[in-house]
């Protein structure tokens, strides 16, 4: 993994310098509390509704296992001993004391870790494949230019206040696994008619208010012109991206508004002036590539026999949460963060060192982070497995439903969040007691439910197989379902079901939409399959029956 200079080093312990002075001059009443919010957005605070929230970049999802352990005591020294991580492949802690947080971040960049545009009106950590290096369909590895987009953006002078947030994703495979389309920009690797390699830039997607498909503007773009081509959809953005309204402010707005082709000229005009002056040269791409070198794989690891499938938890365990490896005798982990008694994403303290110990033990110190919370180890030797799971599972992160119903992305909605306008949480443990027979889950097979506490749709619900989001109804919390959506290859919004339920119902509402499935599928046909069949129409009938009588 990227390793950083002293020229990273020192800018992440200025800013920390920096921040300190800021929060200090706030505390003793020196500056307002409109001036600092600016101020601790650009640092990845927020004030929610119990304390501040702070948001730890994670870029492109790649953790150390020493970074694991630093973690884990920031969580327990200055939170309540565990953290989340997030659909951006970030980490967040929901009890920092605000005069503390300039000591927390100063722990964090002994590791080179920080928040730095975690929050605010800028350019946002930069996502991507959690399978990107390992996996059996890649085109190439996404993560040299991840680093090199992550440096571009950090602390870029031009577009620290942009009209509202921005984020980037990159894929090197043929399977999207980090729901490129829904960015702000999206970034594909590709190969033209002459097997060059490039990227098909996509740009206007997102969720939230008004979800969106980002759409393809440069089908193929050179490498050397990378950094200049998104400078150039960042400048017509910054410049006419408007400033009016906030829920209008998003580059999809723009698009949506401009037309397709009238955007991409625009982008076309600003880079064709500019695109000289900032080229991607073919030894900063090598370098940056030697900084994701393969590790010491066993040469024989394919050799070594996969024992323990007589034990029916283990196979279990290996049939969801484990995938095929580029490399013969290795196969990808992932450590589920939805185990039923736990809040989807969460994980304590104790769990983050035993990870990292694992991690120094099984997968050459690393670990990674995917867009729907759970954990991954990317360098497992097959022959290690049948131990690894009995350890994990001895730490409550074996839950074998990688992809199942249970494997819930869930935002912390009104436990902490006070934007929320109904629980999460809560409701995502009571839909798992309701689904937690493992027959049936396996029965079900692939199925995605996202579920978020208000209209920003930080956990993605418009795009889940089933999205619920919670509404608020004169004070009462509700729920609005769609189905249909995916942030695969091929992308799609789900379609709203019909009325908002009641909390009461939300649970009876998921298991009927299921039963409606299991009964009219066909062979081997999922879910969002048998949706895209049999359309909304059965599932309403049997949700809103009782609306009938």
């Amino acid at each position: 993994m990227y390793q950083y200079t002293d020229d990273d080093q020192t800018l992440i312990e200025e800013r920390v310098a920096q921040f300190r002075g800021q929060t200090r001059r706030f505390l003793d009443g020196e500056l307002g509390g409109e001036e600092f919010k600016a101020l601790r957005l650009m640092n990845g605070l927020y004030i929610q509704t119990h304390a501040p929230m702070l948001r730890v970049a994670v870029p492109y999802g790649l953790l150390s296992s020493r970074q694991l352990r630093k973690l884990a005591e920031v969580a327990r020294e200055y939170d309540k001993g565990y953290c989340h991580f997030t659909t951006r492949q970030n980490v967040q802690y929901n009890w920092p004391e605000l005069a503390r947080v300039p000591d927390l971040l100063a722990e964090l960049a002994t590791v080179q870790m920080h928040a730095i545009q975690t929050s605010g009106n800028c350019l946002r950590n930069t996502t991507s494949d959690h399978l990107a290096g390992v996996s059996t369909d890649e085109i190439e590895d996404p993560r040299p230019y991840c680093e090199i987009i992550r440096q571009w953006t950090t602390l870029h002078p031009e577009f620290a206040f942009l009209p509202r947030k921005f984020k980037i994703a990159v894929s090197g495979s043929e399977r999207d696994r980090a729901a490129v389309q829904l960015h702000d920009i999206g970034l594909y690797l590709v190969k033209n008619h002459s097997g060059e390699t490039g990227f098909r830039v996509l740009a206007g997607g997102g969720l939230g208010r008004t979800p969106i498909i980002g759409q393809t503007v440069k089908p193929f773009l050179e490498i050397k012109y990378l950094l200049s081509y998104l400078e150039a959809i960042l400048r017509v953005y910054n410049l006419h991206g408007r400033r009016d309204n906030k829920y209008k402010a998003r580059i999809k707005i723009l698009v949506k508004e401009t037309g397709l082709e009238k955007f991409t000229a625009m982008v076309e005009d600003e880079w064709l002036r500019t695109r000289d002056g900032m080229l991607l040269d073919d030894e900063r791409v090598a370098a940056m590539k030697a900084q994701f070198t393969p590790p010491a794989y066993d040469l024989h690891a394919a050799d070594a026999p996969l024992a323990g499938l007589e034990d029916a938890g283990f196979a279990r365990w290996f049939k969801y949460n484990t995938v095929e490896h580029r490399v013969a005798g290795y196969r990808v982990v992932f450590l589920s963060l939805k185990a039923p008694d736990s809040p989807p994403g969460d994980i304590t303290a104790g769990q983050l060192d035993a990870v990292a110990d694992l991690a120094d033990q099984y997968s050459f110190g690393e670990i990674r982070s995917s867009h729907r919370q759970n954990l991954v180890m990317a360098d497992v030797r097959q022959a290690d497995l049948f131990t690894l799971w009995r350890k994990l599972d001895a730490i409550g992160l074996a839950t074998a439903n990688i992809g199942l119903a249970t494997d819930m992305i869930c935002c912390p909605g009104l436990d902490f969040c006070s934007l929320a306008n109904a629980g999460s949480i809560g409701v995502a443990r009571e839909i798992n007691e309701a689904l937690d027979d493992i027959d049936y889950l396996h029965d079900i097979g692939d199925l995605k439910i996202n579920m978020s506490g208000c209209m920003n749709g930080c956990a993605h619900q418009s795009v889940g197989h089933i999205g619920i989001l919670g509404v608020d109804k004169n004070g009462e919390e509700w729920y609005q379902l769609t189905l249909g959506g995916s942030s695969d290859n091929e992308a799609a919004l789900g379609e709203r079901l019909g009325p908002a339920v009641a909390k009461n119902r939300i649970t009876r509402t998921v298991t009927d939409i299921l039963a409606v499935y299991l009964q009219l599928r066909l062979e081997d046909e999922t879910f969002l399959q048998t949706v895209n069949r049999i359309g909304l129409e059965p599932f309403r009938e049997r949700v809103y029956a009782d609306h009938k009588k």
